[in-house]
């Protein structure tokens, strides 16, 4: 927590609150992404887990779409004021896969998946919106649309990253089976201070930037070569 609020101390400073009025205003045109953002991502976690043969994430209730459920308090703050945040991690029972490394691999990769392909719809339906004049470039629905793809790409790229407890770092657990290393514990549970440690001290700002970048272009290509389909 402390870390927490030393990023939104160092937000202050930089001058990101001395336009009050522009701040609110794209704060309000953030909100929308950032709720089915962190809401989709980590239902899809408990869907994928569910159907798997857990039934750890419906009788925790996370099996539905209504954000009370999956907005950590902290994190939501954390991610309006200091420019990162997360949700309310899904608890699962691997006991219950009959393939556990494969299938915990496929609930790892539920959450990153879902926010590409909410991020490729509003970019396809932005582009749309904007080749056909229903909405000009600066219209609400088009900078709420906009902020739905960046968003979403940040929060694939933020959880990819190889540092527990992240998604990134599950995903590599499963592929080299890294529970069987003597290191794996002790690491674990120093990630959540190391993961703080580099974002305050903008080490993740390298490869977010490249990676959003990357993945935002292959996501251009997508939809324009949707679009000459449709």
């Amino acid at each position: 927590m402390i870390i927490i609020f030393v990023m939104i101390a160092v937000n202050m400073i930089g001058g990101r609150f001395s336009n009050p009025l522009d701040w609110l205003q794209h704060k309000i045109l953030l909100l929308p992404a950032i709720v089915i953002g962190l809401t989709f991502h980590e239902a899809a976690h408990g869907f994928v887990s569910y159907k798997l043969g857990d039934p750890t994430p419906k009788n925790q209730g996370r099996l539905t779409l209504d954000p009370r459920a999956h907005m950590d308090p902290f994190g939501f703050l954390a991610l309006i004021f200091a420019g990162f945040g997360w949700g309310i991690p899904v608890q699962i029972d691997p006991r219950y896969y009959k393939h556990p490394r494969r299938d915990e691999f496929f609930v790892s990769i539920a959450g990153v998946t879902t926010n590409f392909i909410i991020a490729l719809i509003a970019m396809i339906i932005n582009t749309l919106l904007l080749m056909n004049n229903i909405v000009d470039s600066g219209s609400v629905v088009t900078q709420v649309l906009n902020y739905m793809v960046v968003i979403n790409i940040i929060l694939m790229c933020f959880n990819l990253l190889p540092i527990p407890p992240l998604d990134g770092f599950s995903i590599l657990t499963q592929i080299f089976d890294l529970r069987k290393y003597s290191w794996y514990y002790s690491f674990y549970n120093k990630g959540f201070l190391l993961l703080m440690v580099f974002v305050l001290l903008g080490v993740t700002d390298n490869f977010l930037g490249k990676g959003v970048s990357l993945v935002y272009n292959f996501m251009l290509e997508i939809t324009l070569r949707v679009i000459q389909v449709l």
